[in-house]
């Protein structure tokens, strides 16, 4: 028995990377699945993959950062599916660098697309959900510890974990779960590394993540509905630590960037870094 017979999914953020990877695995395990994104062409070509191998897609080109999309967005799958089994809110946008060298409207796009965005949407899907129903946030271990040159990006990420686990705490009896997924950089999708040369070194000081795995951690979490999963680990432990004693970090950085453009240079001569 697959484990997403007959549910429907909104994947949003699906038209490339850990979005596309999230909706092939649910067509695959027996979902129906709504890809959202603003590029319909590469929706169209991740459908076409999902059709080919005998899963049921549709295409709903959207920017989501409007309030009024994010409706239509739902209206649409309710049209298509018939209602909404499961929401992946995966769909982000990261500007690096300093607070002072990005632009206003970089950084209201990024409070919206990672924070707003996936609470709008959240609340518009929970009324189609009264018999039970999962919620997935796509999170960063970015949301565990502040991150200097990513200012925004991760207060984004902070406010996301923090609206995930007090919702997950507000619906625990209503039979609609809510979970975090917070990986590490990602090695083979363009949100690092079409952006490679802009990305602070000490991104590179930690283990890399594919795609792949953190689709899977996805829909870990849609079935058995636990709060979060992270990946790496140690990543993960080395960010709670330094949240706790700040002075930590202090401590390890020098050698962390070290070790980072160590490997950034790498992965500027081979993309799969070595993998």
């Amino acid at each position: 028995m697959k484990r997403f017979q007959s549910k429907r999914a909104i994947v949003t953020g699906a038209s490339e990377g850990v979005g596309a990877e999230v909706a092939r695995r649910f067509a695959r395990e027996g979902a129906e699945v709504v890809l959202a994104a603003r590029t319909k062409a590469k929706l169209e070509a991740v459908a076409a993959e999902i059709r080919q191998s005998g899963g049921t897609a549709h295409v709903v080109p959207a920017d989501l950062t409007s309030v009024d999309v994010c409706e239509l967005l739902v209206e649409r799958s309710v049209s298509l599916m018939g209602g909404v089994d499961i929401l992946v809110n995966n769909a982000g946008a990261h500007f690096r660098g300093r607070v002072d060298e990005r632009s206003a409207g970089e950084l209201a796009t990024m409070v919206d697309l990672n924070a707003r965005t996936p609470i709008v949407l959240s609340r518009l899907v929970l009324p189609l959900m009264s018999g039970g129903g999962a919620i997935v946030n796509v999170a960063s271990i970015a949301g565990k510890v502040p991150l200097p040159d990513a200012a925004t990006y991760s207060a984004t990420k902070f406010a996301l974990r923090a609206f995930s686990i007090a919702l997950g705490q507000e619906l625990r009896d209503q039979r609609i779960t809510v979970s975090l997924v917070s990986p590490g950089p990602i090695v083979d999708t363009g949100f690092l590394m079409g952006a490679i040369e802009d990305a602070a070194d000490v991104v590179f000081a930690q283990p890399m993540s594919t795609a792949a795995e953190v689709a899977e951690m996805v829909l870990d979490c849609a079935h058995d509905g636990k709060r979060e999963r992270v990946k790496p680990r140690s990543s993960a432990t080395l960010a709670t630590l330094a949240y706790l004693v700040p002075g930590l970090r202090q401590l390890l950085e020098p050698a962390m960037k070290a070790k980072g453009r160590r490997a950034k240079k790498r992965y500027l001569r081979d993309p799969n870094g070595g993998r």
